[in-house]
């Protein structure tokens, strides 16, 4: 891929999506983190009417980590997996709840439950601005059909292609891009193809 196929790709997203950010609500770092471990295999949507009222019934660190399982696993039911979910934010609390504020640590912060490379990338570029980003499902399906990645490329490999051919400072804005654009407008049914500037280099499109 050439770089001005790159530009192209970029220029157009800078048109349909001129402010890109988390969809995630959170007000505290530590909020961040634990609204994007809960997000797996569900919507940030859904996310967030859980943390709305997780965050407003324990205010801080010190609270979250005494809170009782039950009640948590009740406010978090909604978005699935709520079990093992509800286990992983009394133990981030607790860990977190030493230090009062989430490091700028890669290591420290897949070593907590729950806690994998993206979820750290999410917390690391829109707490620090550390340029990384993070592949969900939206930003490995976009960058397949734009021709970014190979279809065969699991997530890190794609993480590691995207960081090689996008611009260090534009990192951070190209991941919520890629995600927005995923989400809105490249979805996984039914894609807007029509309207899509980018469609003379989507293999989507030439495969359907």
């Amino acid at each position: 891929m050439t770089g001005s196929t790159i530009n192209k790709i970029e220029n157009y997203l800078d048109e349909i999506i001129p402010n890109p950010k988390c969809e995630l609500n959170y007000n505290k770092d530590y909020e961040l983190l634990i609204a994007t471990m809960l997000s797996a295999q569900t919507t940030d949507k859904k996310v967030n009417q859980v943390t709305e009222i997780l965050f407003k019934k324990y205010k801080d660190l010190e609270e979250l980590s005494n809170a009782d399982i039950e009640d948590i696993k009740k406010i978090i039911k909604p978005i699935g997996t709520y079990n093992v979910k509800a286990k992983n934010t009394i133990e981030i609390a607790s860990i977190l709840k030493e230090l009062n504020y989430v490091p700028n640590d890669r290591e420290y912060l897949e070593k907590l439950p729950g806690v994998g490379r993206k979820t750290t990338n999410v917390v690391l570029s829109n707490i620090y601005n550390v340029p990384c980003i993070a592949v969900d499902t939206h930003v490995e399906r976009v960058s397949k059909r734009l021709g970014l990645a190979p279809n065969k490329a699991d997530v890190r490999k794609v993480e590691e292609i995207l960081t090689k051919k996008i611009k260090k400072e534009r990192l951070c804005r190209m991941h919520h891009q890629l995600v927005l654009f995923g989400r809105y407008y490249c979805k996984s049914q039914n894609p807007q193809c029509d309207s899509c500037k980018l469609i003379s280099i989507c293999k989507h499109q030439k495969t359907k």
